[in-house]
């Protein structure tokens, strides 16, 4: 499968919450617990200039995943907090890893020193994606609280730039 990847924009924005709303209705995975809709993506992608979206598009152009940083609310403006989503069923094809190239090359040009990438502890396949890049474990938050009320311990890595 050819996967291609390019910055995101305004009319990403709701095939990128129907993708995201997808894995939020599985659940197990994101720390995100309510469906999001088109203005809600919308306005994260606005929320901070300095923020950096890309999705993965297949051959025919479809949404196949999306990733962003935007600096971290505690490290500062150097340090890029990272999420990445792929379509349900299609992890494993090199999605991720496109994303990742991409979102990298941006972060070094914006001028971030790091990532930072908080996985739920039970999220396996999300552990697995951010090791097999180069992230290092450096800590955790213990006793997380979702918007839905459900605790989870999370794993926190980084990615030096």
């Amino acid at each position: 499968m050819t996967i291609t990847t390019r910055r995101a924009g305004p009319l990403d924005a709701r095939p990128m919450a129907e993708l995201l709303n997808e894995i939020i209705a599985i659940g197990g995975t994101t720390a995100i617990t309510d469906p999001v809709s088109r203005a809600d993506l919308q306005s994260w992608m606005e929320a901070d200039p300095c923020s950096i979206w890309h999705v993965a598009e297949d051959a025919g152009g479809h949404l196949m995943g999306f990733q962003w940083i935007e600096p971290h609310r505690d490290h500062g403006a150097t340090v890029g907090q990272i999420a990445t989503f792929a379509r349900v069923g299609k992890t494993g094809l090199g999605i991720g890893s496109k994303l990742f190239d991409a979102t990298r090359a941006a972060a070094r040009a914006a001028g971030y020193a790091w990532i930072n990438a908080e996985i739920r502890a039970d999220n396996e396949g999300g552990l697995i994606y951010y090791q097999s890049r180069g992230f290092e474990d450096y800590g955790a938050i213990r006793g997380y609280v979702m918007g839905n009320g459900q605790v989870v311990d999370k794993v926190l890595k980084r990615y030096d730039l």
